[in-house]
């Protein structure tokens, strides 16, 4: 038996050993062949001052010219030293022993080296560090508060949180997505604060990213939804490193992608997508005020016109007799029902968002004027909407901008128009089956395996605290439930620091 798993052992070495591809050897020529048509790439044979051949291969454009002469060609040059190599003290060198291990090496900003006599390659990293200064943040702006924001470099983004959390235990792992792209990707997490299966699930979805262009954090986070047919992001988008320093203390994962200023926070939940940094800025009673008005203003978003289409078809005995007056009169000359009404100007709605946000910032603020005033107050002239709805339109359109995440707004829009159908078809009864429906949906969803709608479903009521209000700071003791943290308390307990 033994003799027969011995036998099969050696005969899977040999068959690997036949299957695997032998490494290429490190030539002039063969990064002659690979540079051949590439304009900025630089193949450069020169002498020593004592006569030892090397020869430097780099790309122009991804390396730092400034430092190239000073750190590594005048140091070779004026080297006494046979290992001429090891005169370039102020670079990393890391030794080249295959064709493959080069070009990763050229393609991200290093000068190989090769000496000539002993037939060995470094690879000096040189990267050129040309990046936008640190800016404030466009997408989630805050009165008082950290102004900084991300920019599009892993390393400027992972310093910003290693300020903010100078910890040993802050751990991070690479990896490298995009078979094109090779986009480089750093998980980040706390050890012995994030729940190590959380991580796993991370690192193996990261990890089986199999597609040819990662170019910025919304592609990785498509492979990495639990569910990538739904309307709801599965992880957080943000450019500001405070929330992510912020999300790492609660046993969240920050996962940071180069050539993007937006990291990613997973797992969070539904009602983390309503939640602001300067809701931890303002007095509790403020915060708690602002954050119901957000989910407040969610729900207006979305069933605000489909109720009026609903009462407007199928109920109007419901509306006092006042403003039912009003209605009448004001849709008294219209030629559609309060369906088409409502779906027309909602669509005009979304293409005036839509050519705002495309066009020049001076152009978008004239667009805005245009669609509010004049589109608005010429299809109630014409007689294509009532004055009523174009209210309700307005209020519902400006009631969407209230939710701090982007993508749950461009959501909002999808739902409201599927909440407008079925409140044509079966009035209040088809908006009761929307809201049973997205319940449902929410309920079913989760983010990197854990449940998307806690603590509300399954219930863990000691998060509620900084749920629909946030209590005051200092009360706040315990990390959210739901994220199963290796350290359940936030504060140090008298008898025994970090009791679970």
């Amino acid at each position: 038996m033994f003799w027969k798993k011995k036998k099969a052992a050696t005969s899977q070495e040999e068959k690997e050993k036949k299957t695997s591809v032998p490494h290429e050897a490190v030539t002039l020529e063969a990064f002659k062949k690979i540079t051949a048509k590439m304009d900025d790439a630089e193949i450069v044979q020169r002498q020593t001052n004592s006569g030892i051949p090397f020869s430097l291969v780099y790309i122009q454009t991804l390396i730092d010219h400034e430092r190239f002469n000073e750190s590594i060609v005048n140091p070779i040059i004026h080297s006494t030293n046979k290992q001429f190599v090891q005169c370039i003290a102020t670079c990393k060198v890391i030794k080249v022993s295959s064709m493959e291990e080069a070009k990763n090496h050229l393609l991200i900003g290093c000068v190989l080296v090769q000496d000539v006599e002993k037939n060995e390659w470094w690879a000096i990293k040189l990267e050129n560090p040309l990046s936008r200064a640190i800016e404030n943040s466009e997408t989630e702006t805050i009165v008082y508060g950290p102004k900084d924001s991300f920019t599009e470099r892993v390393e400027h983004n992972l310093y910003m949180i290693r300020r903010r959390l100078p910890l040993t235990e802050l751990k991070t792992e690479k990896f490298q997505v995009g078979s094109l792209t090779k986009t480089q990707v750093q998980l980040l997490y706390i050890e012995g604060i994030a729940n190590p299966d959380i991580v796993d699930i991370a690192r193996k979805n990261i990890s089986e990213v199999n597609f040819d262009l990662i170019l910025e954090s919304s592609n990785l986070s498509a492979f990495m939804d639990d569910h990538t047919n739904s309307l709801f992001p599965q992880s957080l988008q943000t450019d500001r490193p405070d929330s992510c320093a912020y999300s790492l203390g609660l046993g969240k994962l920050v996962i940071l992608l180069g050539n993007t200023p937006f990291a990613l926070i997973a797992p969070i939940t539904f009602f983390h997508l309503f939640q602001s940094p300067e809701d931890y800025v303002h007095r509790w009673v403020i915060a708690s005020f602002l954050r119901t008005l957000r989910y407040l203003s969610f729900l207006i978003a979305i069933l605000l016109i489909p109720l009026y289409v609903a009462l407007a078809t199928h109920h109007y005995q419901m509306i006092p007799l006042q403003i039912l007056y009003v209605m009448m009169e004001s849709r008294s000359k219209l030629p559609f029902t309060p369906f088409w009404e409502a779906l027309i100007m909602m669509v005009i709605i979304e293409i005036i968002k839509e050519a705002s946000l495309r066009m020049p910032t001076k152009t978008s603020q004239t667009i805005g004027i245009i669609g509010g005033i004049v589109i608005g107050q010429a299809a109630v002239e014409a007689g294509f909407a009532s004055k009523v709805l174009i209210v309700l339109v307005g209020i519902s359109a400006i009631a969407s901008f209230l939710v701090p995440n982007y993508l749950v707004t461009k959501a909002t829009t999808v739902i409201q128009f599927l909440f407008l159908i079925l409140s044509s078809f079966i009035g209040i009864l088809g908006i009761a089956l929307g809201l049973i429906l997205l319940l449902a949906h929410l309920n079913g969803l989760s983010s990197l395996k854990q449940p998307f709608f806690a603590p509300v479903a399954p219930l863990h009521w000691k998060d509620w605290n900084d749920l629909f209000v946030r209590i005051p700071l200092p009360w706040i003791k315990q990390r959210p439930q739901y994220l199963q943290p290796l350290q359940k308390w936030r504060v140090k307990r008298r008898r025994g620091s970090n009791e679970q």
